[in-house]
């Protein structure tokens, strides 16, 4: 197949469209560079690769490319961790809207014109943002209050976009929903504000990276945000491009949603002892508790029993193994000024 990533030199992005080459689709990616600037990737010579620079709110570009693809792959979104829901509330919701009009808009075009079969929209954890059911299944959504934070109220708006493409149009999609990535190639956004924590200017506010550099810059008492029972799923980014890539391959997906995720439950203080014994080895571990941002979800549990059922899908990367990654290319960004 031949398949269009929107925001290609994303971080999910980064890994999907790795694992989709190595698979043996041929990708066409679109990026505008805006969140972090020029990157290079492994794959950027790939003979079943071809990028182009170029702005997802650009519904002309997005069809000229959709029009001789098989699916898209919607990743193209400002993102980034907590901070951004607070510093960029209006922004997440007007420009990832007109992301996602110009990408659907392209989609039901090139739909329409017998070429395309299929748009998968990635979605987000932040759907169940005011839910109370835990694990969540799929479908909680239509059932558990509207999230309160812009971002999720937009990421829930892309689910819709797909109901109501497939309504009017009858396109075919697939909604993806990763539950908090982890990996490499995240680095600190252009757009970022200084936010302190502590001693320490933290990355976008994401716990895995911002613990990581705290802990390799000395900060001791550790400082984290909020008690620290906040729980998670930490997710590795390899996994989930193979949870996106069964989405994309697997016909028993048409018109489905899907929570991609680890069923391993990991508190924020869990995480950090064990980045911390990591890092410093038996070192006593001490901590403080910062003030939590507004939008910090106490409780992110996925049900991950369709995917396993119906895709096959099953995240086998544990978080010590990710982190064994992921300290030391965090290190590396440290010495290049790149976190």
């Amino acid at each position: 197949m031949r398949i269009l990533v929107t925001g290609a030199a994303g971080f999910i992005a980064g890994y999907l469209v790795e694992d989709l080459l190595k698979h043996g689709h041929a990708v066409v990616g679109i990026d505008n560079f805006s969140k972090y600037g020029k990157v290079g990737k492994s794959y950027d010579n790939h003979p079943q690769y071809r990028f182009v620079q170029g702005d997802a709110k650009d519904a002309a570009l997005l069809t000229e490319l959709a029009s001789d693809c098989d699916q898209i792959v919607a990743c193209a979104a400002i993102i980034g961790g907590i901070s951004l829901f607070h510093e960029y509330a209006y922004d997440l919701l007007a420009e990832n809207e007109r992301i996602l009009a110009a990408t659907f808009d392209a989609a039901i075009s090139a739909f329409r014109n017998k070429k395309l079969k299929k748009i998968n929209v990635l979605s987000s954890s932040m759907v169940f943002e005011s839910t109370t059911t835990y694990p969540t299944p799929e479908g909680e959504q239509m059932r558990c209050p509207p999230p309160l934070s812009t971002y999720g109220f937009q990421k829930l708006a892309c689910e819709y976009f797909a109901k109501g493409a497939w309504e009017q149009y009858q396109l075919p999609y697939t909604i993806v929903r990763p539950f908090n990535c982890i990996g490499i190639g995240e680095k600190r956004a252009l757009c970022d504000k200084e936010i302190l924590s502590g001693n320490v200017k933290l990355a976008m506010s994401h716990v895995v990276p911002d613990l990581v550099q705290k802990v390799l810059k000395g900060q001791a008492p550790l400082h984290i945000l909020g008690d620290g029972s906040q729980i998670r799923h930490y997710t590795y980014g390899g996994d989930l491009a193979r949870g996106i890539r069964l989405c994309v391959e697997n016909d028993k997906a048409l018109n489905e949603d899907f929570n991609l995720s680890t069923p391993a439950s990991t508190t924020v203080l869990e995480l950090a002892r064990l980045i911390w014994k990591k890092i410093r080895g038996n070192e006593p571990f001490r901590f403080v508790s910062d003030p939590p941002f507004q939008y910090d979800v106490q409780k992110r549990v996925p049900d991950v029993t369709k995917a396993r059922k119906v895709l096959g899908f099953e995240a086998t990367t544990s978080l010590e193994d990710a982190l064994d990654e992921i300290i030391p290319w965090i290190q590396q960004q440290i010495e290049a000024r790149g976190i």
